[in-house]
């Protein structure tokens, strides 16, 4: 490898991608304590069992932990990718597939408010978690 080029350089789409998301994920957290923070009955850490999709309050807490329970996982298949050398080009591409679909996931729970399932943004959810699955069998299968 010439000198001065990383080993990462040919993962520096992929490296973007998961900047991103840790951007959005900060950003969740941010906009839920804002809006937590905003009830006339604030108590630090506790989101009222009574709230339902009808408040903010309720879907931005949502937001923000429906990442925490998915987003680690993607962030390992990445690392694992990365380390093993797998394919750069497919890495980016289910990389920013996967972000844009929590970002759109992010961005239609925060704004529609509905009980129906499935609502909008369990599609954008689907093709989040459908690259998220296909990254993780493309892996399972470049090891065999």
């Amino acid at each position: 490898m010439p000198e001065g080029i990383s080993p990462f350089a040919s993962y520096a789409m992929a490296l973007a991608a998961v900047y991103a998301l840790l951007v959005m994920v900060f950003v969740q957290s941010l906009v839920a304590a804002v809006a937590h923070r905003a009830q006339k009955s604030y108590v630090p850490g506790v989101v009222d069992e009574a709230l339902g999709p009808e408040s903010f309050v309720f879907r931005s807490h949502r937001t923000f932990m429906n990442s925490i329970e998915n987003v680690p996982f993607m962030l390992g298949l990445i690392l694992l990718a990365v380390m093993t050398g797998f394919d750069a080009w497919w890495l980016s591409l289910l990389s920013w597939v996967y972000v844009g679909g929590r970002l759109a996931h992010m961005i239609t729970y925060y704004l529609v408010a509905t009980r129906k399932n499935p609502s909008l943004r369990s599609y954008f959810f689907i093709l989040a978690i459908l690259a998220q699955l296909l990254l993780m069998v493309m892996l399972g299968v470049s090891w065999l």
